[in-house]
């Protein structure tokens, strides 16, 4: 079967009663084996493997989307969707009312939210992704909400349309295209603003800020510290150049003017800025808006006299804090009791994995360890995540903690 066929059978009603039995759990590969074959006895062969397929693709997007089960999706589609909490708060920018166009739909992660509140023209050349759009925004009740249009979006009239959104697909039938390489490409996105003036583009994270003009905002967007996409903001719907968002909370970090961040040796606690603040190039707002310095003129990381909870960053207790020496480095890890530990780099190279066999390590407690530079030469610090209440830290850990002022010299 094609895509189609295979998507207008898993609507019909032998697809829809398979898709039932096949519950809302993760199946293991000998229970899909043996559900799949027991299945085969009374349905046809393709529709159970299409079945089975679309239960997968439904429980990896329970990461994206609370109805996913009753959704429908395919790899790549699942793929480039915005998840449900991304896609709320850019609709959030959006003026409330009017028409709204959703170019390069896909399977209607951001549509769902967009309909919420607006009249949407949905735009979608793929005829299979269109369709699973039209079945996907019922699910969540917003159909009436939605003209859907099969068609190039190059080839789309906006006359009327107060705003738009354009996804433009990152991948093509031969695989990924490189970051800030999309399909319709983006300097034909940009040009759309010519045409509606207040326009969102999704962007991969990773897009080169020399592509962005003048007078757009590039936001970051993360979920957690999971950088998940950037957003480019045309001017009549910019509030600054660049911006860091962090989900679910929507706290935001803006470029605002301030003295240099100093430069000093490390200190009781560091702050690993989240992806999100480091790609907005906003260090610096993050380190005076916490009294916090930086350890190397190149390197993200923070250090603050005293704790930080923040949500632009995770916030790490000094332990040890000392020049990089690999051989050292093992007896100051014993000694503090540790047996493991999560290797974060910045600034040094080496191969984390081969690090962690030869550290060879033993002990009860488990720690962060930092590769970087202080002051431009190689340095490590031994962490533990700062708790979120005030109680003691690890009595055991800090009766052996040291913190040097002075990085050595090698």
């Amino acid at each position: 079967m094609t895509p189609g066929e295979q998507l207008a059978a898993l609507l019909s009603q032998p697809g829809a009663e398979l898709l039932a039995r096949l519950g809302e759990q993760p199946l293991s590969p000998a229970e899909a084996l043996r559900l799949g074959t027991e299945l085969r006895a009374d349905h046809p062969a393709q529709l159970v493997a299409a079945a089975l397929a679309q239960h997968e693709l439904r429980i990896a997007a329970r990461a994206k989307f609370s109805r996913a089960m009753r959704m429908f999706f395919t790899r790549d589609g699942l793929e480039q969707a915005s998840g449900e909490v991304v896609a709320r708060h850019r609709r959030g920018r959006y003026p409330a009312g009017g028409q709204l166009a959703d170019l390069c739909c896909g399977i209607g992660g951001d549509l769902i939210a967009l309909a919420d509140g607006h009249q949407v023209r949905a735009v979608d050349a793929d005829p299979v992704h269109l369709r699973m759009a039209e079945a996907n925004v019922a699910v969540y009740g917003v159909a009436g909400q939605v003209r859907f249009e099969h068609r190039d979006v190059r080839d789309t009239d906006l006359s009327g349309v107060m705003a738009a959104f354009i996804d433009p697909a990152r991948r093509t039938g031969r695989g990924r295209l490189r970051p800030g390489d999309s399909e319709p490409p983006l300097a034909w996105c940009l040009e759309l603003a010519d045409r509606v003036s207040q326009l969102a583009i999704k962007a991969a994270p990773g897009i080169p800020r020399e592509l962005v003009p003048p007078g757009w905002e590039t936001e970051f967007i993360a979920v957690g510290r999971e950088l998940k996409e950037a957003a480019l903001w045309s001017p009549a719907l910019a509030r600054s150049a660049t911006r860091a968002t962090i989900l679910p909370g929507g706290h935001t970090l803006t470029p605002q003017p301030g003295p240099p961040v100093p430069v000093s040796p490390p200190g009781p606690y560091l702050l690993d800025p989240n992806p999100a603040v480091t790609r907005a190039g906003l260090v610096a707002e993050l380190a005076r808006a916490t009294g916090g310095w930086q350890i190397d003129g190149q390197i993200a990381f923070l250090c603050t006299g005293q704790p930080v909870h923040t949500p632009f960053a995770r916030t790490l207790q000094v332990l040890d804090s000392g020049r990089w020496h690999q051989r050292e480095l093992s007896v100051r890890l014993r000694a503090l009791g540790i047996g493991s530990v999560d290797i974060r780099r910045r600034g040094l190279a080496g191969d984390v994995t081969q690090i962690q066999r030869q550290l060879k390590l033993s002990g009860p407690h488990r720690a962060t360890l930092i590769m970087t530079r202080a002051e431009d030469r190689p340095w490590a610090l031994i962490c533990q995540d700062l708790r979120p209440a005030p109680a003691a830290p690890d009595a055991s850990l800090l009766a052996a903690a040291r913190i040097d002022e002075t990085p050595r010299r090698s």
